[in-house]
């Protein structure tokens, strides 16, 4: 029983703090964002709507700041239970220090649960309402949102598309077909909606490319044949980091199954699935500062060491991202290579602290 209420005192402390710094962090970044974005107040987007575009926008800011806010707000739980000795009192009762840290695992759980819930479920929603929600203030009742274009590959076949509006129709398509390295085709398309299940180019114009000439004719409407749907369009012209895990992981198959690498797509889908194990991690780390070389400092030491151990694993992990493409190496090890170097270093200095 006893047991049981210092688990709950030492999870109430951990995720009070963990709350705490979450709060702060997006407060701060809240009031920096808003001020530079006031830059693009434009017709009936004005500071009050800027204010409530980021308000729309803090579910995925919350899923952003998470990992240094439980590293920070660990440490801080941690440290004020410390520096009131209370730590040590519940050594000195007998409790050891792999139960102490079963306590501060328990509202780390809480807090990946709901974290993988977000962007799964809300974050990616979110951002899209977010973006069209701004469009239509700035552009007027009606406005569509527009995904910014890009080139993808499907066979024989490269497409640019110059973009994709939220009706599923395609701005400014072209399609070039290849035979053997050779260009034999260009396909250029003023815009390709999807009706019936298919897609339908409008305002076509071929261009056929054989070994002596060019033969060149124009479609008002032409059936455009391919596997491309407006879902999978769209995973592939948003912001991968913003997408859905299993979001993510549809656009790495599909990308795998034309032939290409889908480096970028994995690695932001496995640091989602190991969040886990990357918060598991990080609290190791605070719990090693806290028990072991920073037992004896002030708060805000620790505090400085934890932004400094937070923004060293972020970087890591995007200094390991291009890497695991130049290297042939698989992602999950550019996520999985800081996770397990914070459980080294963590299990190290706990293992000196005895």
């Amino acid at each position: 029983m006893l047991t049981d209420r210092l688990d709950r005192y030492i999870a109430r402390n951990v995720l009070g703090a963990i709350l705490v710094v979450q709060v702060v962090l997006l407060g701060l970044d809240l009031v920096i964002t808003y001020i530079n974005d006031l830059e693009d107040v434009e017709g009936n987007y004005g500071a009050l709507q800027v204010l409530l575009y980021l308000l729309m926008r803090l579910p995925w800011r919350f899923y952003q700041y998470a990992p240094v806010g439980v590293l920070i707000g660990a440490l801080i739980g941690l440290g004020s239970m410390a520096s009131s000795n209370e730590l040590t009192v519940m050594r000195a009762a007998g409790r050891s220090l792999a139960r102490i840290l079963w306590g501060v695992m328990k509202p780390i759980i809480l807090v990946v649960v709901t974290l993988l819930l977000i962007a799964e479920f809300v974050s990616p929603r979110t951002e899209q309402f977010a973006s069209a929600w701004r469009l239509e203030q700035m552009q007027g009742e009606g406005a569509l949102l527009t995904q910014s274009g890009g080139w993808q590959r499907e066979g024989d076949s490269v497409y640019r598309f110059g973009a994709i509006r939220a009706d599923d129709t395609v701005l400014d398509l072209t399609r070039y077909v290849f035979d053997d390295r050779r260009l034999r085709e260009a396909v250029q398309a003023a815009r390709a909606s999807w009706k019936d299940d298919r897609w339908v180019l409008e305002e076509v114009r071929i261009t056929r490319f054989d070994d002596d000439r060019t033969e060149a004719e124009s479609h008002a409407r032409l059936e455009w044949e391919t596997s491309l749907t407006p879902d999978q369009l769209n995973r592939l012209l948003r912001d991968v980091d913003s997408q859905a895990p299993s979001e993510l992981w549809a656009y790495s198959r599909y990308l795998l199954s034309q032939g290409q690498q889908a480096t970028q797509p994995l690695l932001y889908f496995w640091q989602k699935l190991l969040l886990p194990l990357t918060m598991a991690s990080l609290v190791l780390v605070a719990a090693s500062f806290v028990f072991g070389p920073l037992r004896t400092v002030a708060a805000g030491t620790r505090v400085f060491y934890g932004v400094i151990v937070g923004l060293s694993f972020k970087y890591l992990q995007d200094l390991l991202a291009p890497a695991s493409t130049v290297f042939g190496f698989s992602p999950v090890w550019a996520v999985l290579a800081p996770t397990l170097l914070c459980v080294a270093l963590g299990g190290y200095l706990l293992r000196r602290s005895g």
